[in-house]
């Protein structure tokens, strides 16, 4: 009687095996060839964790928000000779606006309009995933500057800087995913981010770096003597010395970064200031060599590629690739936290998926 009962079980046991096996092979095969990247095996840097400097606190909870419901994003915001703040849509609308909340629109570029910063002419410089490096006069008309490079169109220009003689320092994310696929350049991390200038004298675009992992904030030191790229995918910032004896050669500012850096500002004398738009969870740092099982990641709906983060946080980072400044929410509502720009005693900070502009004043 108890060798039929075991009998019956190990049969009920390889029947269900037998049916479930070939439904997960399936479901696998369907996710592997659905997948629309090729991951590689990196390193990722060591994560600090949110101890002694990083310490958690609510710091961040004190924001104000403005410009509720205008639009979705804000990435960036940049602020025009006449006084008056500039930032844009995910819908391509560039607005003006004030700190008391008026607002019109400005110009609209039809594409994905990011970083943003003006120039000594008053044009408002913009870095557009979609339709290149765009140059926008005081009546709003659009030129494009630059959109391709050795006749290869760019499909991911991020974010830009301009120093005192008029070069445009921009960052293009990547060479194979469009700002719609930033997710999977991210699971992918193949290192094709570059950061390139652009004159405007020469109309010269020149690539200075290249395998960078995820090419994302680009800002100027003090006189112009180094450039910052933050790698979004490699938590670090790297720089490269425009003068001086180390002219030419490059380091990192800052590496080991507790989450993924987004936009990046200088503040014109001693901190540089870092948008963080997620935290670094250690179940992804441990699929960073584990290459299969994120192609097969790569083949779910894209909309559950995207983690889900509530934790604000930016960093005040000073020459020395020090943390200075430590500011913390951990239920934000700002939802994927993207720039901070320092203003006198004021941060103004943009997001990618928010409909409000947020502003911190400094304690």
């Amino acid at each position: 009687m108890k060798y039929n009962f075991t009998n019956k079980v190990f049969n009920s046991i390889f029947k269900l095996t037998s049916i479930i096996f070939p439904i997960l092979m399936i479901l696998l095969s369907i996710l592997y060839f659905s997948s629309p990247i090729n991951p590689v095996s990196w390193e990722p840097s060591a994560n600090p964790g949110f101890i002694n400097k990083l310490s958690i606190n609510s710091d961040l909870k004190e924001i104000k928000q403005l410009l509720n419901g205008v639009g979705v994003g804000g990435e960036d915001i940049a602020k025009g000779p006449d006084g008056h703040y500039f930032t844009a849509y995910r819908d391509g609308r560039i607005i003006r606006f004030d700190l008391d909340g008026n607002y019109k629109e400005f110009a609209n570029s039809y594409g994905k309009p990011l970083g943003m910063e003006f120039d000594a002419n008053g044009n408002l410089i913009v870095a557009d995933a979609e339709k290149g490096l765009l140059s926008i006069n005081s009546d709003g008309s659009i030129k494009v500057l630059v959109d391709s490079v050795n006749g290869t169109k760019m499909l991911f220009v991020d974010d830009l800087d301009i120093a005192n003689d008029g070069t445009i320092w921009f960052s293009d994310a990547s060479l194979l995913y469009s700002y719609d696929n930033s997710i999977y350049s991210l699971l992918e991390n193949k290192a094709t981010g570059r950061l390139l200038s652009y004159s405007p004298l020469t109309k010269e675009t020149v690539v200075h770096l290249t395998n960078l992992h995820f090419a994302n904030g680009v800002t100027l030191g003090p006189n112009d003597s180094y450039v910052l790229v933050n790698e979004t995918g490699g938590a670090k910032i790297k720089r490269l010395w425009l003068s001086g004896l180390k002219q030419g050669k490059t380091d990192y500012l800052i590496e080991g970064l507790p989450g993924y850096p987004d936009n990046l500002s200088f503040n014109g004398e001693d901190i540089f200031w870092v948008a963080f738009a997620g935290i670094r969870q250690p179940a992804i740092d441990a699929l960073a060599d584990k290459p299969f099982v994120r192609k097969l990641i790569g083949g779910l709906p894209r909309s559950m590629l995207a983690p889900k983060n509530t934790h604000g946080l930016i960093l005040g980072i000073n020459l020395s690739g020090e943390v200075v400044r430590n500011l913390q929410d951990l239920n934000s509502p700002i939802d994927t936290l993207t720039s901070v720009n320092q203003w006198g005693n004021q941060l103004l900070i943009g997001n990618l998926n928010s409909d409000f502009i947020a502003i911190l004043d400094l304690k």
